[in-house]
């Protein structure tokens, strides 16, 4: 099994700050690969394009990116392992080994290749734990250095979803499952900077945060995640089909004065 995710390492001394991107991968494991619908496959809709391209300017300031190889179609890795719910007012969201889009398009070529439990157990040990092991290492070693450490995951999203939400969705989303996953002052830092820019930014809707910012964030024990999820246009053209360099230096230039004014905020942690 090859390792399912990649590393980009600092290009300077560490920082007590990690990237993840879990859904930016494309790939299928040749295991599973023809399950697939192949044209479906070759382009998966769901995917978060390009955004570990967009937070390129991390390893500068001494953060290490992890990000996914596989498509979230093999696993999501920002949904909980027993497939239990991350929201509960009815809306449609894509599961653990979701069968569909996000558009309710089936994704598998046919009925047969559903993964039964056995299936999805084998995908959780290959795919998603090692994912997860992968970003604690990481955490540990920003502790040990620096006695705390924060995670950023980073997501994107089409600007409208109507199986989610009838509405357009904000620029920028800020999540933290109800202010639980980081300490107030990262928070009020994170939303301050991000509000600084020309862009609407809300906080814990409609998204509170996945899995994975509320599997890490642990205060009390000196670990903080935040989630961005960001509309696709902000650094895509419009047909959110194509990387925008413009609009992808704007995002980046705010999202780097973010990085630094939170680096700044932990290293004072108390």
């Amino acid at each position: 099994m090859s390792i399912p995710f990649k590393i980009i390492e600092p290009e300077r001394n560490k920082v007590p700050l990690i990237l993840s991107v879990p859904h930016c991968g494309i790939d299928f494991p040749a295991e599973i690969i023809d399950h697939y619908n192949r044209e479906m496959a070759a382009s998966p809709d769901d995917t978060d394009w390009f955004v570990h391209e967009l937070y390129n300017f991390a390893t500068e300031m001494g953060i290490t990116i992890i990000h996914a190889k596989y498509s979230r179609w093999v696993i999501d890795l920002n949904r909980d392992p027993k497939s239990a719910p991350l929201y509960n007012d009815g809306r449609i969201i894509t599961g653990l080994t979701t069968t569909t889009d996000f558009f309710g398009k089936e994704i598998y070529a046919s009925t047969n290749y559903i993964p039964n439990q056995s299936e999805i157990d084998r995908r959780l040990k290959h795919y998603y734990w090692p994912y997860y092991a992968k970003i604690q290492e990481l955490l540990d070693d920003r502790k040990k250095i620096f006695g705390k450490a924060l995670l950023w995951d980073a997501h994107s999203i089409r600007h409208l979803v109507p199986t989610i939400r009838k509405d357009v969705f904000p620029d920028m989303i800020l999540g933290n499952n109800d202010e639980t996953t980081a300490a107030p002052q990262l928070i009020k830092t994170a939303l301050k900077s991000l509000r600084s820019g020309k862009f609407e930014v809300s906080h814990n809707s409609p998204f509170k945060g996945g899995h994975i910012t509320r599997y890490f964030g642990k205060p009390e024990k000196n670990q903080h995640a935040l989630q961005l999820e960001m509309n696709k246009i902000l650094y895509m053209d419009d047909s959110e089909s194509k990387f925008e360099v413009t609009r992808a230096n704007q995002m980046r230039s705010l999202l780097k004065k973010t990085f630094t004014n939170l680096i700044t905020e932990i290293e004072h942690l108390q």
